[in-house]
């Protein structure tokens, strides 16, 4: 009777949500940290260039990330990963790709609508590389472990609705001591990074969308726009422009992503999203509500 009641007590901890999360960051940290390490010692021993190396480096990594979200999850939780399903990666991976560019061409527009954005010069496009390599690794692995792991994964247990606000208020926590923060830094990326992207999730259930969505963000700032993208600081662009004006509208030190025109539309495409997961029936409750229902 005991090994009983300490077997089911070790599987209750082993499956608790909290658990999943935990076991699931770090088995995907660590294997991209072994990649990253182990990658750059021996690609440093060859003659290649410097960006190939950084590409090679970039998509063993999200290919590593994908691989092992899919073997762990697929052998935890014993399902098919329908949200990385092969069979809706084209139509995903392109919409919200296009959803990324977008919604950063319409931050610049404002920019240059308003007098504030001016190109210098045009490169070619070999310059497009580094912020290429750069965003491909974010967009990847960064949507793999907060959206697929750590959002998933509460909004199963907690709904939708909290899953939402702890993201906000995660990404919140994350961005308000670092050095020049300001009100509007703050909340720009708590919205964009913790309800935004997470709400096309709600609506869509799957990854591809969020990852190429994540990827086409932060390669169109800095890498297309030559505008300052706090997470992807690169040394080339397509367009070296020349961007003045208010902070409010520019985003000062924090880039474009995070001025007053990115804060309204980041509201208004969430919610957007948000309704048309509504419309679908693609909103969780939490799982409180779930077992009443059962007992009713």
């Amino acid at each position: 009777m005991n090994n009983m009641n300490n077997q089911t007590n070790f599987q209750k901890i082993l499956y608790f949500f909290l658990t999943k999360i935990i076991l699931g960051v770090v088995t995907v940290a660590a294997l991209v940290a072994m990649v990253e390490i182990g990658g750059r010692f021996l690609l440093d021993k060859t003659s290649a260039a410097e960006d190939l190396k950084n590409i090679i480096i970039a998509i063993t990594e999200s290919v590593v990330a994908l691989t092992a979200y899919v073997i762990l999850f697929k052998t935890y939780e014993k399902r098919e990963i329908s949200e990385l399903s092969l069979s809706t990666f084209g139509s995903n991976a392109t919409t919200g790709f296009f959803t990324g560019l977008i919604l950063q061409t319409l931050l610049i527009a404002v920019i240059y609508f308003l007098g504030g954005y001016v190109i210098e010069q045009v490169n070619p496009v070999s310059f497009l590389l580094p912020g290429f390599t750069t965003a491909l690794t974010a967009g990847f692995v960064a949507e793999i472990v907060l959206r697929g792991i750590i959002f998933r994964l509460t909004e199963e247990k907690l709904g939708t609705v909290i899953a939402l606000f702890i993201m906000a208020i995660l990404f919140a926590l994350m961005h308000m001591n670092v050095a020049g923060a300001t009100i509007l830094s703050v909340v720009s990326t708590a919205v964009q990074a913790g309800i935004l992207i997470s709400a096309a999730y709600v609506f869509t259930r799957s990854l591809w969308f969020t990852i190429f969505l994540h990827f086409a963000w932060d390669f169109a700032e800095p890498a297309i726009f030559g505008a300052i993208n706090p997470g992807n600081n690169i040394g080339s662009s397509l367009v070296v422009a020349n961007i003045t004006g208010s902070e409010i509208v520019t985003g000062g030190q924090f880039g474009p992503q995070n001025s007053t025109q990115a804060l309204i539309i980041y509201i208004i495409t969430a919610l957007l999203f948000l309704w048309l997961a509504r419309r679908k029936n693609n909103f969780i409750q939490p799982y409180w509500k779930n077992k009443y229902s059962k007992t009713t």
